[in-house]
């Protein structure tokens, strides 16, 4: 198994910082280059500006070059003196408050919180912050924001102008837009907000084209002092083939060291199972008769002689790694196969048969100890093969986590439907792993059935064709406006479907775009609500019966409906679990759920289901987010269709926004490598 090799290169500061042999995606080699740091919160932003290297950056290339040719006495990488700024615009000596001019001392409270609500109030922000603040920043929450106001910017919700205001209002005239804790908390900022958008590293002129727009002055110095501090690591990308001189292209990535460190540690076990697999210690030998399907026997043969498998395939597809886990349980072997959410769990108990019970898990069941085989004394699972199913769901470091947790010498098989969207936190793990190419891969041959499925496989090849639905299991809905997009919905999940196909309102789930907007998720619900579940939303805008969504933290969405309340919160059945929502986390963890968004929806289905696509919706939609919403429905899917022609074109031509990962590559090189 490789390492990541460590070289020490000069930094201005006298700062120790570290070259170290680090993958990234496609055809692109890469060398990560990180200080001594401290953990890192949170990650990432969105757009890719192009732009040429500044000079800042060549600087840091060629002290990396350098090292590589093993030239010891690299050039320092200093960074360059701000320019002078004009006679007519010098401020007096005495006019200029040094950067980390502190403000004036007042006592605060020796209550965490209460501390935190005074130094908010202070400056004029929302005293709600202040428990996310100490859950952030920790017991000095208070302390740390008076002698640095910019960190309101790490807390939910809180934008770079409202921070700046904050720190205007606590520091007074010491507040300067140059302030070396601004550039770090918008550093931050930016990052967090990539994270959310799926980004596990971004190049460096994505970056400073950012914090140009957030006007931080000096944006390359920015970020060469947040590489010294240790806040971010680099990586030094030279393309594919490029030849090892001053001239070779050079892309520079950064990221938090969270990230980087949860895709390195999932690249590292992910060859762990490959290298430690032996196909002579394992009694296991199936046979062609022990499989339903032709792809059945595919993946069966193929995971009897690999420690990694991936299998692709639609819902039908999902029969295949369910014979494998049966097939290996009467092996003798200890299988188990996990499912991204509860819906998913059953319909794989199912599948499963008599071992279903016991064999069928969700991942974080897996994960917590919950579900499944108990952990050995060295923290392993006590199994010998583990079917993942809904694998494109798993950001880099859950993935990172359950691959952790697979033994030494077992079975490991990744299975999902390529097509549908990546999962709601950082990375595309499923994607990654299929780039590479460096485990054995079953793709299925198994089509979805009927005119839902025939529909859907066409939109996964950019197709919106017309399909026979003689049974009414696809219909299209036209609507002029998103207030009659709302109507219609009402209309088809209390009367039409329930009437028509004999599915009844709570087995019909609405999917659209988004939550705000006039036909978004709150729109939709309150409709909703008020025909089928009317009331006076007596326990903080909820009553029983009232269908919601549950989402205990990011990338989890828990289905269940209102049973009661009482002074210790919100009482949820979560799929015949009861949950009790703290009070105080009612309104920011529980929404309506009559209609949900297509991520929310994704690794469950329903007998029905009711995609409502308002006029303003085409400019978000992707072919990734139409093809998931769609798949969503087993028996009927109506289509509430307010975008017109837009439709085919988003199928055609909009694929999945990408995004900026480096596990593709560590994988290659660490394969390569071993």
């Amino acid at each position: 198994m490789s390492r990541r090799r460590c070289i020490a290169i000069p930094t201005t500061t006298g700062a120790r910082c570290d070259l170290q042999a680090s993958p990234q995606p496609s055809s692109e080699r890469s060398k990560a280059v990180s200080t001594d740091r401290t953990p890192a919160e949170d990650a990432n932003p969105a757009a890719h500006p192009t732009g040429q290297p500044s000079e800042e950056l060549a600087r840091l290339a060629e002290a990396v070059r350098a090292i590589e040719r093993g030239d010891h006495t690299a050039p320092r990488t200093e960074r360059p003196a701000p320019p002078e700024r004009p006679a007519a615009e010098a401020a007096p000596a005495a006019a200029q408050p040094s950067a980390s001019a502190a403000v004036r001392p007042v006592a605060l409270s020796g209550e965490p919180v209460e501390a935190a609500r005074q130094v908010l109030a202070r400056g004029s922000a929302p005293q709600a912050l202040a428990e996310p603040a100490v859950d952030r920043l920790g017991e000095r929450a208070g302390e740390l924001l008076a002698e640095d106001p910019w960190l309101v910017l790490s807390l939910p919700g809180v934008r770079v102008d409202q921070a700046d205001g904050f720190a205007r209002t606590l520091l007074g005239a010491s507040c300067r837009p140059d302030d070396e804790r601004r550039g770090r908390a918008v550093v931050g900022w930016l990052l967090e907000r990539a994270a959310e958008a799926g980004h596990t590293a971004l190049e460096w002129s994505v970056l400073t084209a950012a914090l140009q727009k957030q006007s931080v002055s000096d944006p390359d110095g920015t970020l060469r002092k947040a590489v010294e501090d240790g806040q971010l690591m680099v990586f030094h990308d030279e393309q594919e083939g490029a030849a090892p001189d001053d001239e070779a292209p050079v892309t520079l990535l950064l990221g938090l060291d969270r990230y980087a460190l949860a895709e390195e540690s999932l690249a590292d076990g992910l060859v762990r199972l490959l290298n430690t697999f032996e196909t002579a210690a394992t009694p296991w030998e199936p046979s062609e008769t022990e499989s339903p399907s032709p792809s059945a026997t595919q993946l069966i043969l193929a995971v009897a002689g690999s420690g990694l498998t991936a299998h692709t395939g639609g819902e039908a597809a999902r029969a295949e790694p369910a014979a494998l886990v049966t097939a290996a349980r009467a092996a003798g072997l200890r299988a188990y196969a996990a499912a991204h959410t509860e819906n998913g769990r059953r319909r794989l108990a199912e599948l499963l048969g008599a071992d279903g019970g016991q064999a069928a898990v969700t991942v974080d069941g897996l994960l917590s100890g919950g579900e499944g085989p108990g952990r050995r004394a060295d923290g392993t699972l006590e199994l010998d093969l583990l079917a993942v199913l809904d694998a494109p769901q798993l950001d880099v470091e859950r993935a990172a986590s359950l691959v952790e947790s697979v033994p030494d010498g077992a079975r490991l098989v990744l299975s999902g439907d390529p097509g549908v969207l990546w999962s709601a936190g950082p990375g595309r793990v499923f994607a990654d792993l299929l780039a590479a190419k460096v485990c054995p891969q079953v793709a299925s041959r198994t089509p979805d059935p009927g005119p839902i499925g025939e529909l859907v496989s066409g939109i996964g090849i950019g197709e919106l064709a017309q399909v026979e639905a003689p049974e009414r299991e696809v219909v299209i809905v036209p609507v002029r406006d998103a207030g009659e997009a709302v109507h219609r919905t009402v209309q088809l999940v209390a009367d039409s479907v329930p009437r028509a196909l004999g599915v009844p309102a709570g087995q019909t789930q609405v999917i659209t775009p988004g939550h705000g907007g006039a036909a978004g998720t709150r729109a939709l619900n309150a409709a909703l609500k008020e025909r089928l579940n009317p009331g006076p939303g007596r326990y903080a805008g909820f009553d029983p019966g009232d269908r919601v969504v549950y989402v205990p933290g990011p990338g989890r969405a828990l289905p269940g409906t209102v049973v009661s309340a009482d002074p210790d919160g919100l009482r949820l059945d979560c799929e015949g679990g009861p949950v009790v929502v703290p009070r105080e986390q009612v309104a920011s963890a529980v929404r309506h759920g009559w209609a949900v968004t297509a991520h929310q929806a994704v690794g469950a289905r329903w007998p029905a289901a009711v995609v409502v696509l308002p006029g303003d919706a085409a400019a978000t939609l992707t072919r990734q987010w139409v093809y998931s919403a769609f798949s969503r429905a087993e028996r009927h899917l109506s289509v509430v269709q307010g975008i017109d022609e837009a439709l085919p074109r988003v199928v055609a031509e909009v694929p999945a926004k990408d995004r900026t990962t480096r596990l593709r590559t560590v994988l290659r090189e660490q394969t390569a490598e071993g």
